[in-house]
C-alpha cells in the first residue's frame, strides 16, 4: 500500500481571461505525498521561468532527500521532523537557483515567485510557504486558511488598519513582502500539522482567492468532496466567472485512509527497492 492509495490528489492551472501568459506552475507527486504550487513574477516571461524552476528544483530535491530518511523522528536542535528539514533545504536550493539565474541573465533580472509546498508523511503534513499563495484545510465542514500571507495588506490587517473583508478589495493587496528568488537568502514559514482522514487540503494562487471569497471556496469544496477533479474545475470556473483577472491554479489532496510510516527494518528494506 502506497501514499497514492491513501491520499487522493489533483491539480489544475489556467491562464485566466486577462493575462496572455500563465506564470503559475504546479507539481504533484502522489507517490511522494508532495504538492508544489508557485506563482511567478517578473518582466517578459521571467515569472514563468521562476515558478517552473521552483517546482522542478523542489520536486527533484525531495525525490532524492526523502529516500534518505529511513527512520521517523525529529531533529533535536530545531524540533522539526526530518521530512520538514528536507522541505526547507529544497526550498532554500530553489531560491538559490532562481536568484542565480536572475543575477546572471539580464532577461530574467528581478524575477521571483511565491510558493506553497505540502508534504504528507506519517499521518502528518509539513507546509513550506513563501509569499501570498495559500493553503486551506476543509475539516468537518469548516474551512481554515493554514498559511498566512506574506503581503503588505496582511501586515496592515495584523496591525488593525484593515479588516479581512476590506483587505480583499484593497488596492495594494497583491504587494508581497516575501518571494523566492529575489534575494540570496529566503525566509521560509514552516508548519507541521496532523492530517486526519476526511481532511481536504487546497493549495491555490491568489488568482483564486482574489476572485472568490472563502465562503464560496468552502461551498464549492463541500459540494465536490467526492470528486477532486470536479472541485478543481469548479474553483477555476468560479474565478474566471468573476473576471479571471489573473492566472488561477489549484492543487488538492484528500486524506482517504491513515498513512502511518512503517518503521525500522521494514522501511529500510522498502527503501532499497524504491
Amino acid at each position: 500500500m502506497t501514499l497514492r492509495d491513501r491520499i487522493s490528489m489533483t491539480g489544475l492551472t489556467d491562464t485566466g481571461l486577462v493575462r496572455e501568459h500563465n506564470e503559475d506552475c504546479i507539481g504533484l507527486r502522489p507517490e511522494l505525498g508532495l504538492l508544489v504550487l508557485a506563482d511567478g513574477m517578473g518582466g517578459l516571461k521571467a515569472g514563468e521561468v521562476a515558478s517552473a524552476m521552483a517546482v522542478e528544483v523542489i520536486t527533484a530535491e525531495l525525490e532524492g532527500e526523502l529516500k534518505k530518511i529511513t527512520v521517523t523522528g525529529h531533529d533535536e536542535a530545531t524540533g522539526y521532523a526530518f521530512e520538514s528539514l528536507a522541505v526547507g533545504r529544497a526550498i532554500t536550493k530553489a531560491n538559490a537557483s532562481i536568484f542565480g539565474v536572475a543575477q546572471s541573465q539580464p532577461q530574467c533580472a528581478g524575477m521571483g515567485t511565491t510558493l506553497v509546498v505540502g508534504l504528507f508523511y506519517d499521518n502528518r503534513l509539513t507546509v513550506g510557504h513563501v509569499g501570498d499563495s495559500r493553503m486551506y484545510r476543509l475539516r468537518a465542514g469548516e474551512l481554515e486558511q493554514v498559511t498566512s500571507d506574506h503581503s503588505l495588506v496582511q501586515e496592515l490587517v495584523n496591525r488593525g488598519f484593515y479588516t479581512q473583508e476590506e483587505a480583499r478589495t484593497a488596492a495594494n493587496r497583491n504587494i508581497v513582502t516575501r518571494a523566492l528568488g529575489i534575494g540570496a537568502e529566503v525566509n521560509i514559514d514552516m508548519q507541521e500539522e496532523v492530517a486526519l482522514v476526511g481532511d481536504l487540503y487546497l493549495l491555490c494562487s491568489d488568482g483564486l482567492n482574489d476572485m472568490i471569497d472563502d465562503e464560496r471556496i468552502r461551498t464549492i469544496l463541500m459540494g465536490n468532496q467526492g470528486n477532486l477533479d470536479a472541485a478543481a474545475k469548479a474553483l477555476v470556473d468560479a474565478a474566471n466567472g468573476e473576471g479571471g483577472r489573473d492566472n488561477v491554479s489549484v492543487l488538492m489532496a484528500r486524506i482517504d485512509r491513515p498513512f502511518p510510516v512503517k518503521t525500522g527494518w521494514f522501511r529500510r528494506l522498502v527503501s532499497w527497492f524504491d
